[in-house]
């Protein structure tokens, strides 16, 4: 994409399993929200996890395999954080590593985000997470953005499969909460060039985008929740396999008794610490990855 920038980082060749390169994607913006100031970023006590906050320029962060490894799958990674902030390293970067050590490509996507022009990152709240007509409304803008953020970061993966190593037609899209918000966002608004060949929503927030319809061609779905999440996604969750399900639709639903909202890569000692093997377990049941041989 001719807006979208590439920036090399220069790092020792031992830390080449991760990250090396940024892309600044496409930032247009038809709405009137207006950000002061850059970036924002720290370590919450609540959520134990960095959170990144005030993203007005969208970036995807590249994390590669080992080349040996490389299954030619990829990953498109959006945090969650209720459209305020990212949960960075746990639903972001985390993720990411963890991928790169089964051959998948991952890239870390932070969206736009709802400005915080003050000095500091917003608390967790009901509200952050609540299905209410007034916080629709008031986030309705930014996630329009984020949408087009996702898109953007899909039509730049796939642009770009042949000099990332990757597959064109095995780039997924995953989600976080509010990241699942936009990882749907995305299922729901695709064109040919930016279509995720496969999605998985993680305990995602439906409720903040309104009524939807399963596409006609919808990519293969692996849905994960808990039962006992806080803000009731699970029932969202639910809702969400039935209609893919009852579309005659690829999808799949784990749901874990405990876990709560937010696990992402953290440890519990529960169940749920385990998803990600799950999601894999999927990927290669759907031949969306090839299973690498071992030694």
């Amino acid at each position: 994409m001719k807006n979208t920038i590439l920036f090399l980082i220069a790092i020792p060749i031992s830390q080449i399993l991760f990250s090396q390169e940024m892309v600044i994607l496409p930032d247009e913006n038809p709405t009137e929200l207006e950000w002061l100031g850059g970036e924002k970023s720290t370590y919450s006590e609540q959520w134990q996890t960095q959170l990144i906050s005030n993203v007005s320029i969208p970036t995807l962060q590249i994390f590669r395999p080992e080349p040996s490894a490389n299954t030619g799958t990829s990953v498109v990674i959006a945090p969650g954080g209720g459209l305020r902030v990212l949960s960075i390293n746990s639903e972001g970067v985390d993720v990411a590593k963890w991928l790169n050590t089964k051959g998948i490509t991952a890239f870390v996507l932070k969206y736009r985000l709802l400005p915080e022009n003050n000095n500091g990152l917003p608390n967790e709240t009901e509200e952050n997470q609540n299905a209410s007509s007034a916080m629709t409304k008031k986030m309705s803008k930014v996630l329009e953005l984020a949408t087009s953020d996702g898109l953007n970061a899909m039509a730049y993966v796939r642009g770009n499969a042949k000099e990332l190593g990757i597959d064109p037609n095995k780039i997924g899209f995953m989600g976080f909460s509010a990241g699942g918000a936009v990882t749907m966002g995305v299922t729901f608004n695709y064109t040919k060039n930016n279509r995720p060949d496969f999605i998985v929503p993680v305990y995602p927030w439906m409720t903040v985008l309104g009524n939807y319809t399963v596409p006609l061609n919808a990519p293969p779905m692996f849905i994960i929740c808990a039962s006992d999440d806080q803000y009731d996604l699970a029932h969202e969750s639910v809702e969400l396999y039935s209609a893919w399900s009852k579309s005659g639709m690829n999808a799949a639903l784990h749901m874990y008794s405990k876990g709560g909202h937010g696990f992402g890569m953290k440890t519990q000692h529960l169940p749920s610490d385990n998803w990600i093997e799950r999601f894999y377990e999927w990927a290669v049941a759907e031949k969306i990855v090839v299973q690498q041989r071992q030694p």
